[in-house]
């Protein structure tokens, strides 16, 4: 009888087995006898599931968004203050727990820019609109709550952008010294000028 293999989880197998090897060599260093070797399998094996390197990255962030979604979503369960809901977003630019995604996250965007696959937009694309949506509701329940005023409305797509900017500034140039008090910083400001000031 012949054995039946579970083509998904497969994929994430060896995607999974080969993180570490991403992270050490970064995926321009990378070739695909090493990633058969770190998997375990052949490299025709690797072709069936995978159509380059870099699909095997994407892979990798794929797998790790998601986790990293349901602990943000806890953790946004958590915080009353929208503010304090804003700033949570910003927090995958530094803190340490999300360093091996962001790792990646660079060599995604690396990427993305310089071979630009159909399929990657797409990802890059439902990436930014789900996590848009998500930020879009915090400021519409902030706004129908009387906590912000409605104007912040326009602000939205400019809030959301401003963490990957001063990330993408950071990583490119030495004028971002501390990423988190520039994006605690500026959420600060911003929520002066958006909150609802009550008037005793």
């Amino acid at each position: 009888m012949a054995i039946i293999v579970d083509k998904v989880q497969k994929r994430k197998d060896i995607a999974l087995s080969c993180k570490e090897l991403v992270f050490q060599n970064g995926i321009h260093n990378l070739t695909i006898a090493q990633i058969a070797k770190t998997a375990g399998v052949g490299k025709g094996t690797i072709y069936d599931y995978f159509k380059n390197k870099e699909d095997i990255v994407f892979e990798i962030i794929n797998i790790m968004i998601r986790e990293r979604n349901i602990i943000l979503k806890s953790k946004l369960e958590t915080i009353s203050s929208t503010k304090e809901k804003i700033k949570l977003f910003g927090y995958f630019f530094y803190s340490e727990e999300d360093r091996e995604l962001r790792q990646l996250y660079k060599e995604f965007i690396s990427i993305s820019l310089s071979t630009p696959d159909e399929r990657m937009i797409d990802f890059q694309t439902q990436c930014f609109e789900g996590y848009y949506s998500w930020f879009e509701k915090i400021i519409d329940d902030a706004i129908a709550n009387d906590e912000i005023v409605p104007l912040a409305r326009k602000l939205i797509r400019g809030l959301f952008v401003f963490g990957e900017g001063i990330f993408i500034a950071s990583e490119t140039t030495t004028i971002i010294k501390d990423m988190q008090q520039e994006i605690e910083n500026y959420t600060d400001v911003i929520f002066e000028l958006i909150e609802v000031k009550n008037n005793v």
